[in-house]
C-alpha cells in the first residue's frame, strides 16, 4: 500500500508529539561559542584534560560512564564533593555491577550519588558536565573511558567544550532523564 503526503503528515505529527511529550528532541542545533580542547590518547592524556575541568567545577560535576575504573578520576571527583561541589555518577549497570577493579566503591564510600542505568543494552555516554548552569560550565564527551586503558593503550577522543551554556545545559537536561530511569546504588556488588 502506498503512503499519500497526509499518511507522512500524520507520521510526523504523531513522532513529534510523541517527542514533546516525552521532554526529547529529534535534534537541536545550538549557536557555536566558547573553546574547545582537544585531547586524543594515548599521546594525549585525556585524563589529564578531564582532571583540570573536575579541579575547577565549583557548583555541580554530572557524570555519565559506560566504563569507571579510573582511580585518578575518582579521586578528583571525591575531592570536588569534599570541597562542596555536587558531584552525581550515572553508569552502564552490566559495565559496573562487580566491587573489583571498578572505581565505584570509592564514590560510594565518599557519600557520591551514583545510579546505574538498567534501560538500555548499553548507556554508552562517556560525558562530564561541569557547572552546566553558571559561570565555568563545561562539556566534556567523546569516546574516552574512564579507564586506565583507555588513557594509555587505546586510540580515543575528547573534546571539551567550554562556555556554551546552553550546551551545557542541554546536556544537563538528557543527564537528568536519564537520571529518573536509573536505579540508585548504595553497594557493590550490585544485583537490580
Amino acid at each position: 500500500m502506498r503512503k499519500g503526503p497526509r499518511s507522512l503528515a500524520l507520521a510526523v505529527l504523531v513522532v513529534v508529539s510523541t517527542l514533546a511529550g516525552s521532554g526529547l528532541r529529534a535534534s537541536e542545533t545550538l549557536n557555536a561559542r566558547g573553546s574547545v580542547e582537544i585531547a586524543f590518547s594515548p599521546a594525549g592524556d585525556p585524563e589529564a584534560a578531564l582532571l583540570r575541568v573536575i579541579d575547577r567545577a565549583r557548583e555541580a560535576l554530572h557524570v555519565q560512564a559506560y566504563v569507571f575504573t579510573s582511580r585518578p578520576i575518582a579521586k578528583a571527583l571525591i575531592a570536588a564533593h569534599r570541597r562542596g561541589v555536587q558531584v552525581e555518577v550515572l553508569a552502564d549497570a552490566d559495565m559496573n555491577r562487580r566491587g573489583k577493579g571498578n572505581a565505584i566503591p570509592q564514590l560510594l564510600e565518599a557519600g557520591i550519588p551514583v545510579a546505574f542505568e538498567t534501560r538500555y543494552a548499553a548507556a554508552h555516554n562517556k560525558v562530564l558536565i561541569a557547572d552546566a548552569e553558571g559561570r565555568g560550565c563545561a562539556v566534556a564527551t567523546g569516546s574516552f573511558n574512564f579507564t586506565w586503558s583507555a588513557n594509555h593503550r587505546n586510540a580515543e577522543n575528547l573534546l571539551i567544550l567550554r562556555d556554551n551554556c546552553p550546551l551545557a545545559k542541554a546536556y544537563l537536561d538528557n543527564w537528568q532523564r536519564h537520571r529518573a530511569d536509573a536505579a540508585p546504588v548504595t553497594r557493590l556488588p550490585w544485583k537490580p
